[in-house]
């Protein structure tokens, strides 16, 4: 594949630069005239309706040009006119925020009565009515202008313990050097970290882990102080909102209960059996006494030494897919040959994958595809979020085209789901399917247990700081030392070392995020199992979710699929699941 065709066609966006140049221009017009519906936002029901046009077409505008200025610049990082796109589209964000602090405060003078009323009277405004019922339910939280003003700037700046802990992590720190199996030295870094980790040599592995991991070691004081910062201001932005804790206030922007995340916990908690026993398995197959985290990521199924060139690996996602329909397989075709995505690795290039989107225009993907079975699986997922973009802004109108970010990792996951069952079902030998079922359990061991494990962490973490206790750092790395323990258990040495782990994780700064990645894995192991199960009606209802958008809260959205996260039965499933991967593994080692 030629280079052109390999990366993305932005011109299905805009035109030109000049194009996008021109939007902006617009933009700044749009926000003005919304900023003059000040005093009168909702004073009429046609003042309401001019109000709503103005504050979408602003939203969709800024999302247009953002996507555009992020597609011009991750392909190349070096490239300054792309940055400073980037930062102007982030600029006009921040001044829509601030020239519009006066709009919810201003449309919470209002009711659900007036709002009826109004619908009466011009009933276009009845598509917004599940919009208004989630508003009027956040009365309480919603502060008077001043105060909107206030929280806007203040949470602008608790963003900077995000900033300050990507230079000291990325910019300052210094990794040292540490003996390569070939007995050359290696210079430590983030980048390299995982590929060390699954070296065959072991002490290259504890060299490499503790090489890192004593890095952040030695700030662990200047990134505990950092992290104490990120989390008090999550504790006052949510107390100055009148939410009990910081984790209600997060939940509730999507309407999550809070018995949702004690549910994933304690369920979790109650069955970290299996993982136990992986454990005590790859400890045997390892052949090592002690069991540390850098054994965790050794291969302990021989890798049956392929590659699955781009062509290749989309044709078996294509199939693997197929399942969901015609039209799902056709607009899939389109992604992986019409230019959706950026594929290869490239100089400056951003690294991992990603999928994004703006209304009115398909979804764009990156990728650093190199020919692995990984980078299958992560096109596959890419692909899940891409179609769930696709789907949903097809069907809803921009108010809900998009998707909270509980249900964000749900399509991706269910791709993965369908693509691993296809695979195999068709392994040809038992090391094939050793090296199938061996990735599956690191999947569901990093993506389902760990990120329970971190979303556990920080619901301790916040709760000392709302009890005013002091977030130390011989306080924050036992709390993370005991978590390894707990989870997973007594042969899994949890030493001084990983007790710095939580320091290198950074959506810990954008609070109770992760434990979506664990319910987003449940879900998906539910789903793609009613797909196997049950078929066509269990297709059905999961196309339905995917064209739903956000057009009901997420755990109403997700019972349309069938899975119903309230319960602990997805968390339970995926436990089970995870516990018959590794006895068909048993079998086979």
């Amino acid at each position: 594949m030629d280079k052109e065709n390999a990366s993305w066609n932005l011109r299905d966006m805009f035109e030109s630069d000049e194009a996008w140049e021109a939007q902006l221009a617009e933009v700044r017009g749009l926000v003005d005239r919304l900023a003059a519906q000040q005093g009168h936002a909702a004073a009429s029901a046609s003042d309401l309706r001019e109000t709503a046009r103005l504050y979408e077409q602003c939203n969709m505008k800024l999302e247009q040009l953002s996507v555009y200025a992020s597609c011009k610049y991750h392909p190349d990082l070096s490239v300054d006119s792309a940055k400073g796109m980037m930062e102007t589209v982030m600029t006009e964000v921040r001044r829509f925020g601030e020239k519009t602090a006066f709009l919810a405060p201003e449309l919470m003078q209002g009711t659900m009565e007036q709002f009826d009323a109004f619908c009466k009277e011009l009933p276009e405004l009845e598509v917004y009515r599940h919009y208004a019922e989630d508003f009027f339910t956040k009365k309480a939280h919603i502060l008077d202008r001043q105060g909107e003003e206030i929280l806007v700037r203040m949470a602008d700046m608790g963003g900077s313990f995000r900033k300050v802990y990507d230079d000291l992590t990325i910019n300052d720190m210094e990794f040292p050097e540490v003996t390569g199996p070939d007995g050359k030295p290696v210079k430590v870094s983030e980048a390299g970290y995982g590929a060390a980790l699954q070296s065959p040599d072991r002490a290259y592995r504890k060299a490499y882990f503790e090489g890192l991991l004593g890095t952040y070691g030695r700030h662990i004081r200047t990134l505990s102080s950092n992290y104490a910062g990120a989390v008090k201001t999550d504790v006052y932005l949510a107390r100055s909102r009148n939410y009990q804790t910081a984790r209600e206030c997060a939940l509730a922007d999507n309407f999550v209960p809070e018995t949702v995340y004690d549910n994933l916990i304690e369920t979790v908690r109650a069955n970290t059996k299996p993982l136990q026993e992986y454990v005590s398995l790859r400890k045997k197959v390892l052949g090592i006494e002690d069991f540390h985290f850098y054994d965790f990521f050794v291969p302990i199924v021989k890798d049956v030494a392929r590659e699955y060139p781009y062509e290749e690996g989309k044709e078996t996602v294509l199939k693997a897919t197929a399942v969901l329909g015609e039209d799902y397989a056709q607009v899939m075709r389109c992604g992986v040959d019409d230019r959706w995505i950026d594929i290869y690795p490239g100089k400056n290039k951003m690294t991992g994958a990603y999928s994004t989107g703006a209304y009115g225009f398909h979804p764009y993907m990156l990728l650093n595809y190199d020919n692995t079975l990984d980078d299958v699986f992560t096109l596959v997922h890419e692909l899940g979020h891409s179609m769930h973009t696709y789907f949903s802004q097809k069907t809803q109108p921009y108010l809900y085209s998009d998707y909270s970010i509980f249900c964000a990792e749900v399509a991706s996951t269910t791709n993965e789901m369908l693509l691993y069952h296809y695979l195999l079902e068709r392994a040809e030998t038992p090391e094939e399917k050793a090296l199938l079922l061996s990735k599956h359990l690191d999947d569901i061991r990093s993506t389902f247990y760990r990120q329970t494990m971190f979303a556990d962490f920080e619901y301790q973490t916040h709760k000392l700081a709302e009890e005013g206790a002091p977030l130390l750092p011989s306080t924050l790395c036992e709390i993370h030392r005991k978590l390894n323990e707990d989870y997973y258990g007594p042969e899994f040495a949890a030493d001084e070392t990983i007790s710095y782990e939580w320091s290198r994780i950074p959506h810990f700064y954008r609070n109770f995020y992760v434990y979506q990645y664990a319910t987003g894995i449940a879900a998906a192991v539910a789903i793609s199992r009613r797909i196997r199960e049950l078929g066509k009606p269990a297709i059905e209802d999961y196309r339905k979710f995917l064209a739903s958008g956000s057009s009901a809260h997420p755990i109403e959205l997700l019972k349309i699929a069938g899975v119903d996260m309230a319960s602990p039965k997805p968390i339970l499933d995926t436990a089970e699941d995870f516990a018959e991967t590794l006895a068909e593994l048993k079998k086979l080692l």
